[in-house]
């Protein structure tokens, strides 16, 4: 996706002496997206709060505030239009710290997009307890917040084996959308979701098997095993995760809710995940048992970076844009992941 304003501005600096060291390169920034495209845009991780409690200012007496996390929403709600935005997804870690703070925070920010498009949100593991108690996130995402909305299309309904402050109220949720002549079904799932929920998973995705699907579930891809050390979580070898933080002996793991749910459905066409500030940012496709190829994108920037996935149909492909919301300069690499194809690179996509 490089430009060709880097090629003309190098030749013309290089004739006229200047390069190097003394040339300036433009910076290529987000583009308009081309007729009969759409875009959903992936919120990552917004851990990012600061002010009175938190872990980077605990003693700060100023109001918690999440600057990121404002730019994220509000970059989206101004170019809603212009990128033609059919939806947003939260990764989860939507707080860093579980508790009110934090929360009236977050729900603030998520204000900017609510009424103005679908969005949905994966529970991550800074956003419940240990035993999966995501009753925080319930109070201020609950079923009751979106019922008047078209586009939701419902939560998980049972009340966990573990209380009802597990799993339930929205913690696990569904809705369904229009986009680039089609119908779309995109499914939030918590982190590591159990048995019951993923239950409800394969029947929801059973019962719109008319629809392209996508999910957001908080882990995903990461260091392969769970790191013992904190170099490993950089330098061990990546893959589907094969450990996990939540809800016990009844939590799953990434590797086993892509054996028990996500490999199962011939609709489905992404999977997106957060959680591994570490590995930062991943990108893997794999054959479902039908043969439909799933891709499997981690995004996790804790530095202000937003994801966003153009659909071009007419091209059968995806591309996959990180960019910095307040500039809306392309990410060509960062230091823990350097290469420019892991942060801008397209992907196939049979309409």
């Amino acid at each position: 996706m490089k430009s060709s304003l880097h090629f003309c501005s190098g030749v013309l600096l290089l004739f006229l002496g200047l390069w190097p060291p003394t040339a300036v390169v433009a910076e290529e920034r987000l583009d308009v997206p081309p007729e009969n495209a759409f875009s959903i845009v992936l919120i990552p991780d917004t851990q990012a709060y600061v002010g009175a409690g938190t872990k980077s200012m605990p003693e700060d007496p100023r109001p918690v505030t999440n600057k990121i996390f404002a730019a994220h929403t509000e970059w989206i709600v101004r170019n809603q239009q212009k990128q033609n935005i059919v939806f947003a997804s939260h990764v989860g870690d939507i707080v860093d710290i579980n508790e009110e703070r934090q929360w009236e925070v977050a729900r603030a920010c998520m204000d900017s997009l609510h009424g103005r498009l679908p969005y949905g949100i994966s529970v991550g593991n800074h956003d419940m307890t240990s035993r999966g108690d995501s009753s925080l996130f319930q109070r201020y995402f609950g079923s009751e917040r979106f019922l008047g909305f078209p586009w939701y299309g419902g939560c998980f309904p049972k009340t966990s084996e573990a209380g009802p402050d597990v799993s339930s109220n929205n913690a696990n949720s569904f809705q369904l959308f229009e986009a680039g002549g089609g119908n779309w079904i995109f499914l939030h799932l918590e982190c590591n979701a159990p048995d019951d929920v993923l239950e409800w998973a394969n029947e929801i995705l059973k019962r719109y098997s008319d629809r392209r699907a996508l999910i957001t579930s908080h882990m995903g891809w990461g260091p392969l095993e769970m790191p013992t050390t904190n170099d490993e979580f950089i330098s061990a070898s990546k893959g589907r995760m094969k450990w996990k933080k939540i809800h016990g002996a009844r939590g799953n793991t990434p590797q086993q809710i892509w054996d028990k749910c996500y490999r199962h459905h011939a609709n489905l066409v992404a999977v997106f995940s957060g959680d591994q500030s570490r590995t930062q940012a991943y990108k893997a496709s794999n054959p479902g048992d039908h043969g439909n190829i799933i891709h499997e994108l981690l995004q996790d920037y804790g530095s202000g970076w937003l994801r966003l996935y153009r659909f071009v149909p007419l091209e059968k492909k995806i591309q996959a844009i990180t960019f910095d919301p307040k500039t809306e300069i392309l990410c060509e690499g960062t230091k823990l992941v350097p290469s420019l194809e892991e942060h801008q690179f397209e992907l196939p996509f049979a309409p």
